[in-house]
């Protein structure tokens, strides 16, 4: 099946076209990410600014002018925490469908995470088998327990990295102070995930989505985004907390010149480079297993599962 998914996030926009044939083949055809912060100030306001609306329905128009010349069987838009948590919602799908003639679907935190473990698992080494995956998003932070011996245990945090820049970081660099208010607030998230995930002292943490795949381009100095050399990089905590020191050293316009920094990225990269490290820190983890592979994944192997039920 050749389907095209789009997960409409809170910091950035991602376009995926690839052919899925279950159970074990999944090929990109074609791909496009936008950072357009349509989360920016929801937090505060619950509301999507008419200037965040207006670029992302701006791009979802070009990518639906785009895709028709791959001959698709079907189409699939998401939406998460900024979407889902704002009141004004409702006005923002009638402009998508408007523009677009697109339905978008708007995730659950768990659905959410049930959807990105759909993509970790297509995208990891066999010998990772019991592992916690982590999706570090704009507007929420997905955990997913994963183990062979039981049943999978999902959570949603309340905490992502532009609701975190915008809560508790006051100064550009950060100061004592706002890192410390911002290691508070992750406790504080983090205590529901103590709670029902226990000891995972013999699980690998696998991290995806723009925090992770980030780190793991900045650790390699890379010039351009290199897909190959991000998917299963191996992050040890040493290296997040040595970008940590030299991104908290810096103003943002610096930060922009930083090999493997996106630009878009230069404040929320602080914000999500602490919760990682926080993570690793809380739960005792050495290294974080990188992988490009995650909700965009996730949503056309979905897709495509149900599209299989309906043939059989």
């Amino acid at each position: 099946m050749r389907l095209a998914g789009i997960d409409i996030g809170t910091l950035t926009c991602r376009l995926l076209v690839a052919e899925v044939n279950l159970p074990g083949e999944f090929k990109e055809i074609d791909a496009d990410r936008r950072i357009l912060r349509l989360g920016e100030g929801v937090d505060q306001n619950k509301q999507l600014s008419e200037a965040a609306m207006d670029r992302v329905v701006g791009t979802l128009t070009g990518w639906k002018e785009k895709i028709p010349k791959h001959s698709l069987d079907s189409v699939v838009v998401v939406a998460t925490s900024a979407v889902r948590e704002s009141e004004n919602r409702e006005e923002f799908l009638r402009r998508v469908k408007q523009k677009t003639g697109w339905e978008v679907e708007i995730l659950t935190g768990e659905e959410e995470a049930r959807r990105t473990l759909l993509g970790l698992r297509f995208g990891l080494p066999q010998k990772i088998a019991d592992f916690m995956g982590l999706d570090i998003g704009g507007g929420s932070t997905e955990c997913i327990l994963a183990k062979t011996d039981q049943s999978i245990k999902v959570i949603s945090l309340d905490l992502g990295v532009v609701r975190l820049l915008e809560r508790v970081f006051q100064q550009d660099p950060p100061s004592t102070e706002d890192l410390q208010n911002a290691e508070a607030c992750i406790d504080e998230q983090l205590t529901q995930v103590k709670k029902s995930f226990g000891e995972l002292s013999k699980v690998s943490l696998v991290g995806t989505a723009g925090t992770v795949t980030t780190l793991a381009a900045m650790a390699q100095g890379l010039k351009q985004y290199d897909r190959t050399r991000v998917h299963n990089y191996k992050l040890n905590f040493a290296t997040v907390k040595s970008v940590e020191e030299d991104l908290l050293a810096k103003t943002g316009s610096q930060r922009l010149g930083m090999p493997g920094l996106e630009p878009g990225r230069e404040f929320v990269i602080v914000a999500g480079t602490v919760i990682l490290r926080r993570i690793m820190e809380t739960f005792n983890f050495n290294t974080c297993l990188v992988s490009d592979y995650g909700l965009r994944e996730g949503i056309l192997i979905h897709k495509a599962e149900q599209l299989l039920r309906k043939i059989q």
